[in-house]
């Protein structure tokens, strides 16, 4: 029999890459999706696309982390050997606009599914690795640079607040219940699949569709913030480890480097020939009311014990997310010119 996954959030980024490698392990692969009026598996439609029907391992599930009863359906319906909670508000942002959601759904979602596996493994006697998906947001007005396991947390978001509680969460249902629960501390993961409201997509696209005359300006925010950029399809791998270790730990998952979001900028639009100084404008609107200055992170313990690494560097995540969003932009350049879109 295959090992079964549940993954929240599996219509995201990370979920998307996450389910690509556990089917590629063999797995049985469960989602939780939110139900909405529009179609959003557009990140995912390709698992059920490339999979025989004879070998369906892939599964979507209408749910949500405020929904502790139906959580709790979809565990005892899919039985997991894993859950990684992936869900989450994760716009930072967005968290100072929505502070009462995001708490609710980035830490007592993930206690309704910490007490949903406790529940579970005293009432079925199975355990379930659980990964939590923590953020270097927690680190906010650095002690240290760089960051461990060990660097105090001083979040400066109500993201990063509701993600400090979901990490302490995790360990105390750890300590307290002897259940296997990991902490994934990611520090800023992209890809041509980031939502298109985060500064690094938000300028690989803009660029693209500058280049092509089909946008004249991109406003952003603080472009001093530095960030410690990885490639998301690498970081989910470090999740899948966690789970497999013999004990359950708390790991920093990142690369080691740092660049400011105008040295991604900069890179974006070199890539292009563009001069991005002749294209890019300022708007306070985009500003945090508090700002997180740095973040880098030090992945000495995961590549010690795990045996991972991260293997793509800012320079090549850049020119892929350009390439993937040149692409797009082409298309939509086509489309313009046969008059579908105006």
């Amino acid at each position: 029999m295959p090992k079964v996954a549940l993954i929240t959030g599996i219509t995201g980024q990370d979920g998307s890459y996450l389910a690509e490698l556990l089917l590629d392990k063999g797995y049985e692969v469960h989602g939780v999706m939110r139900r909405a009026s529009v179609f959003t598996t557009e990140r995912v439609n390709h698992l059920y696309q490339d999979r025989h029907e004879q070998d369906v391992r892939f599964h979507l599930h209408y749910g949500d982390l405020l929904d502790a009863i139906n959580l709790r359906r979809i565990i005892s319906d899919c039985k997991p050997d894993e859950l990684y909670n992936l869900g989450a508000q994760s716009h930072v942002r967005t968290s100072f606009d929505q502070p009462v959601y995001t708490a609710q759904v980035c830490a007592i979602g993930t206690l309704h599914l910490l007490e949903a596996i406790r529940d579970y493994r005293d009432s079925q006697g199975r355990e379930v690795r659980f990964y939590q998906a923590s953020s270097s947001e927690m680190y906010g007005k650095v002690a240290e640079i760089p960051q461990t396991e060990n660097t105090p947390f001083y979040p400066r978001s109500p993201y990063a607040c509701a993600k400090v509680q979901a990490y302490w969460q995790t360990v105390n249902y750890r300590e307290a219940y002897e259940l296997f629960t990991c902490n994934g501390i990611l520090f800023n993961h992209e890809s041509p699949r980031r939502g298109e409201t985060f500064v690094t997509r938000k300028i690989t696209k803009a660029a693209t569709r500058i280049k092509l005359d089909l946008q004249k300006e991109l406003y952003l925010g603080n472009l001093d913030a530095k960030r410690d950029w990885g490639f998301a399809g690498d970081y989910v791998e470090a999740m899948w480890l966690m789970l497999q270790q013999e004990d359950p730990d708390d790991y920093v998952v990142a690369t080691g480097e740092c660049y400011s979001v105008r040295e991604f900028l900069a890179e974006t639009f070199e890539y292009l020939d563009l001069d991005w100084e002749q294209y890019v404008k300022f708007d306070p609107r985009y500003l945090r009311p508090t700002e997180v200055n740095i973040l880098k992170g030090d992945a000495s313990k995961a590549r010690d014990i795990l045996g991972w690494q991260a293997k793509t560097t800012m320079q090549e995540l850049c020119r892929m997310m350009v390439d993937a969003d040149m692409r797009l932009a082409e298309r939509e350049r086509t489309l313009v010119a046969a008059g579908h879109l105006v």
